[in-house]
């Protein structure tokens, strides 16, 4: 296989470098359908925006993983978005309407990172838990290839987008993905800017009270989840 060229970064395939990889990702590495390959990046660099200026990766090449706390009827279950960084998920809407919730969200950082196995900044659809749905925009299983997490800030996947529409729990959600209502930030020497998909108002969520998402999530919480 010959590896890709984005950006300026060094591709191997990530059958051959699972040291690289979450461990939920290194074990299901070896069962997609199609390659696979991993580059290994600086940990501080893994926020889109920033990943995208520093390794020269346009912003439509990569794809986000964002993980989603649907609630209905006081349950609350989990599900992970893929949409190119270009756009956003519509969770609030589309989203919460195809899970049948009641309520839609970006989960909690403590419960995505708990839950899926894998850091923050590097959640990936590879590997995720089987019961999570994984939604993908058409626009991300038509490409070639997308950047993605590898399940660590530390380095990044690259693979067809047909790849991951073909996960087993995964599904192409027509719609899903929406165009930023905000421009990306200029490059800037100052400190790393979070990219729109790290906030917790955007994917769908109208900004409100900072604690109004939470509060809500810690009524529906299951019991296994814990408490602050």
């Amino acid at each position: 296989m010959t590896a890709p060229r984005i950006g300026s970064l060094t591709w191997r395939p990530a059958t051959e470098r699972p040291d690289l990889l979450g461990a939920p990702v290194a074990a299901a590495i070896s069962l997609l359908p199609g390659p696979a390959w991993v580059a290994e990046i600086d940990d501080d660099l893994a926020d889109t925006a920033a990943f995208s200026e520093a390794y020269g990766v346009p912003m439509e090449v990569s794809a986000n993983c964002v993980v989603v706390a649907a609630r209905r009827a006081g349950q609350t279950t989990l599900a992970a978005c893929v949409v190119l960084a270009t756009t956003r998920a519509d969770v609030n809407g589309l989203v919460r309407r195809h899970l049948g919730a009641r309520k839609a969200s970006f989960a909690p950082q403590d419960v995505a990172v708990a839950e899926s196995g894998m850091a923050y900044g590097g959640i990936t659809p590879v590997g995720l838990p089987r019961d999570w749905p994984v939604l993908v925009d058409p626009a991300v299983e038509a490409a070639d290839l997308v950047v993605i997490g590898s399940g660590t800030r530390g380095s990044k996947l690259a693979v067809a987008g047909s790849v991951l529409a073909a996960l087993p729990s995964a599904e192409v959600l027509d719609g899903l993905g929406q165009p930023l209502t905000d421009p990306p930030p200029p490059p800037s020497s100052g400190p790393v800017r979070r990219a729109p998909d790290d906030t917790d108002v955007g994917w769908g969520e109208r900004p409100g009270e900072p604690g109004d998402d939470d509060r809500r999530y810690l009524e529906d919480r299951p019991p296994h989840w814990g408490s602050d």
